[in-house]
């Protein structure tokens, strides 16, 4: 599983000339999930995004997390973070999951972080979405539970 995070001042989604998720302050995240992902990558996943310390104190450091200053998530699906470049000028997405695996641990992140206490937007799974992101810093982190980079 991979994500590619931003710390946003705001961020939503629009489906179909339609905003279907929108925050304030906090992480858009974009995650793709692999060919043999499970639960144990959600679990991973989330706990260390709503605890990455990447929102700053008074003092003006990188050390608050998602959960220390109350902000929301909006997490869209996004499978093209599994395209394999290395070879010739078409990607590979070969190691993607299939859709009714992505969608499901899609859908088993997107609770886990609502469980966690954050409010949580999503897009809509397999649609053609625009994606509008304020962020804030810049500050974009990636994350892969395989610990890939």
């Amino acid at each position: 599983m991979r994500a590619v995070i931003q710390r946003v001042n705001r961020s939503s989604v629009i489906v179909d000339s339609k905003v279907v998720g929108e925050i304030g302050k906090g992480l858009n995240v974009l995650l793709g999930v692999e060919e043999g992902d499970s639960e144990k990558d959600v679990t991973y996943m989330v706990e260390k995004i709503v605890n990455l310390r990447i929102f700053e104190d008074d003092q003006e450091k990188m050390n608050l997390s998602l959960l220390d200053v109350k902000g929301e998530m909006l997490c869209i699906s996004q499978f093209t973070l599994m395209g394999d470049c290395r070879k010739g000028r078409r990607p590979s997405f070969s190691s993607a999951a299939r859709p009714d695996e992505a969608n499901a641990l899609y859908e088993k992140f997107v609770q886990a972080v609502g469980d966690a206490g954050i409010k949580v937007e999503t897009g809509t799974f397999q649609a053609h979405m625009i994606v509008d992101i304020e962020n804030d810093g810049p500050v974009t982190m990636l994350v892969d539970s395989k610990r890939g980079f």
